[in-house]
Parts: C-alpha cells; structure tokens; sequence
C-alpha cells in the first residue's frame, strides 16, 4: 500500500517543534500523536509508514520517531518488517476480546472504589464531561468524542486515586479502542455511551458501588456486540 503522510494536524506539529530540545519527551509525544492517528483510523489497518515520511510531517528528527515506532510495535499497533517496511497491523479479534477482559477487571475495581472515595467535586466534573459528549455527538466530531471518553474513564480513575491502574490500560486496551472508534456511530450510536456514562456517573454520585459496577460492565461489553458486525463489514482491517 502507499505510504500515509498527512495524517495530523498543524497543531501537533507546533507542539512537537516547540519541545524539540527533550529528545524523550519527543519521542513520547511522537507516540501518541502516531497512537492517536491508528485508533482514529487516519492510519488504518494495513497502511504503510515510514520513518522519513512520519518525521517530516511532525517537523521532527528520525530518532524520536524511531523511538516511537519501537513502543508502538510493543504495543501490537505496527509491525516492523525488516528490508520490508512498517506497517500498521491488522486489528486481531482475539486480541481485542483479550483487552476488553483485562479492562473490564481493572475498571470494574476501580469504579468501586470511586463510588466510595471520590470527591464531591469529581461529580461535577463528570457531569460537565457528559455534555461536553452530548456536545461533540450532535457536531458529528467522532475523534472528539472518543478523546471525551478517554478523558471519562481516566477522571474516574483519579478520583478513585488509581492513576497507576489508568496507565496500565491504556497501552493495554489500544486494539480495544480501534473497534471502539470503529463502531462509532453505525454499530453503537453514540446517544447509547453518553446514557452509559450517565449511568456510571449517577451510581457514583449515589455512592452506590454493586450499581457502578453493574453500569461499567455494561458499558464496556459494548465493544463485543459491534465487534462481529464490524468485522462482517470490514473483513479486510481484521486478522482474525
């Protein structure tokens, strides 16, 4: 396939410029800018980068990127084909199912406990994050939207003071993530997330732990019944 460039916006590119001088701190915003682009399906399944190409669209040296490109094969995003190329890989059902599980274990005890610990000012917040969803889902902004979900699930975690727990998942649910933002808004229409999250939120508010735990589990099954028809749609992004 051809090679992608194009794939970010200026805006990033201004970042990574202004930071040039912390060649680590490259690297890593060179990882999720890249990370960011594959769940977004700017970079799809399949499609071929380069480090080259990747470095002159962030404005960047070879090396961050380079470094970028290691984490990212770590993370079952590229893979690294030598005299070949790199390419983004194919989402694996097996692997997101894999994720999900993982997910489901460390976010279901983490919601628990944030029906017990947060803070009252973290209701608010939580609040004000739905609307900014309801915002974002009437505006058609599907990247928008998922960045908003992100930010959902890693505020609960804070509140909870499980940051650590939040790290864990998120390098661990990347497969998990591409189908999410795959099923929005055919397979699961984003009214249906919003209501969930308001479900989690309200449960937490109520300081009721079995019902966070029951919304949660709801929330993130979700990915398991759009996964075969996404699958059935696309055979092509998917190994197996």
């Amino acid at each position: 396939m051809d090679e992608k460039v194009g794939f970010l916006g200026g805006s990033d590119r201004v970042v990574l410029r202004s930071n040039e001088g912390a060649a680590p701190s490259i690297a890593g915003r060179a990882f999720e800018a890249l990370k960011r682009a594959i769940v977004e399906l700017r970079l799809r399944p399949g499609d071929s980068i380069s480090e080259a190409e990747v470095a002159r669209e962030l404005g960047i040296s070879r090396q961050p990127v380079r470094e970028a490109f290691i984490k990212l094969a770590e993370v079952g995003l590229i893979e690294i084909r030598p005299k070949r190329g790199t390419f983004v890989r194919l989402i694996s059902r097996r692997e997101v199912e894999n994720a999900r599980f993982i997910r489901e274990a460390i976010e279901v005890a983490v919601v628990r406990k944030a029906a017990r610990d947060a803070p009252d000012e973290t209701l608010a917040e939580l609040g004000g994050l739905i609307e900014l969803q309801v915002e974002s889902a009437t505006a058609g902004d599907l990247a928008g939207f998922h960045q908003l979900d992100e930010r959902f699930h890693r505020t609960i975690a804070e509140a909870a003071d499980c940051e650590h727990a939040w790290r864990i998942t998120e390098d661990l649910k990347v497969q998990f993530d591409r189908v999410r933002f795959l099923s929005l808004p055919h397979a699961t229409p984003l009214s249906t997330l919003v209501e969930q999250h308001r479900r989690i939120a309200q449960a937490i508010a109520n300081r009721d732990a079995d019902a966070a735990e029951q919304a949660m589990r709801r929330h993130l099954s979700e990915v398991l019944t759009s996964l075969p028809k996404i699958a059935a749609e696309q055979p092509a992004l998917f190994v197996d």
